[in-house]
């Protein structure tokens, strides 16, 4: 699992965000575009594409994409 390919697939979810504005330390809760839709929409894709369940506990706890992709990449193992 590679951070470059989850950033893709996060980027994904959001219509207006652009991928070059996504970064391992991007603050996603506070994206003009994050909503709890967009929440729903990446517990689905983490679901989808990796074989994770996320809850809302590691969505509020993870601060950036990193902290949400390691979240992802512990509950992989």
């Amino acid at each position: 699992m590679e951070i470059k390919e989850f950033i893709e697939n996060f980027a994904e979810q959001f219509d207006d965000t652009d991928l070059s504005e996504l970064k391992p330390d991007t603050v996603f809760h506070e994206l003009d575009e994050y909503t709890s839709l967009i929440a729903l929409s990446i517990i689905a894709m983490v679901d989808e594409e990796y074989g994770v369940t996320l809850n809302a506990n590691d969505m509020s706890s993870a601060v950036t994409i990193e902290d949400l992709f390691n979240t992802v990449k512990s509950k992989a193992e």
